[in-house]
């Protein structure tokens, strides 16, 4: 691997905080480390270590007070408005932990709403079926799971074949069964697709499938490690 590809994804003493005076609250408080191409990354940490303003700063929802994030050479900080908005769109893809999707439009058609914002998406059928969609493509959103629903999102999200695909606790919402069935189709497509992975969560078990675990707490990262032991997410118990 080169070393532009073990620094797909750069964040530089980024510092991030909220409000002013004494009521001001320093979110993240200089935070260092680099993702690297197709890399399995875990942003793990209790509630308000950072980790979802982290997430937030390197999908371009929010911007830092200093320091930087590079995705492939390119500076967010350096964007405007609308070259990041096209950077989103071209390059970012998003699966949260409510699913979002459009209550009047079938499977197929909540997927190709990613679609249309990518000039070479996926094959469509071939995704459905990566999926485990294909025989409820016709399908509402009512109609379907948690877990199936989630499936959507996360297919909206891959379809327009992004560099990263950013998950923020994306099996918050869901029970044990279907959380492991969940993370195993994560992995299934940073396998399958190459994508970068960056997944925020709270649950100590998922670092166990990660190539690469980066540990807040309080804004600061505690321990920045990579997996020389990850285990699949079939095999994870918490």
């Amino acid at each position: 691997m080169s070393e532009e590809d073990r620094k797909f994804l750069e964040i530089v003493d980024l510092k991030k905080g909220f409000g002013s005076g004494d009521t001001r609250q320093e979110v993240l408080r200089g935070i260092d480390f680099s993702v690297a191409k197709g890399e399995f990354c875990v942003l793990l940490g209790p509630s308000g270590s950072g980790k979802s303003t982290l997430l937030n700063i390197i999908g371009g929802i929010d911007g830092a007070d200093s320091g930087y994030i590079s995705i492939n050479g390119d500076r967010l900080s350096n964007m405007d408005e609308k070259k990041l908005t096209w950077y989103r769109r071209r390059h970012l893809g998003y699966v949260f932990q409510m699913y979002h999707l459009i209550g009047n439009l079938n499977v197929e058609e909540n997927i190709e709403t990613g679609a249309y914002l990518s000039g070479s998406p996926l094959d469509m059928e071939e995704l459905l079926c990566t999926l485990g969609l294909y025989e409820h493509r016709h399908k509402l959103p009512n109609q379907l799971s948690g877990g199936q629903q989630q499936r959507v999102s996360i297919g909206r999200a891959i379809v327009k074949n992004p560099d990263i695909l950013l998950c923020d606790e994306p099996t918050g919402a869901l029970d044990y069964s279907t959380s492991k069935e969940i993370l195993k189709l994560i992995e299934d497509v940073n396998r399958k697709y190459g994508n970068t992975v960056i997944m925020v969560t709270h649950n100590e078990a998922i670092r166990n499938m990660a190539d690469h675990v980066v540990k807040l707490r309080d804004g600061r990262i505690r321990h920045n490690d990579r997996n020389e032991h990850k285990i699949s997410a079939a095999e994870l118990e918490w």
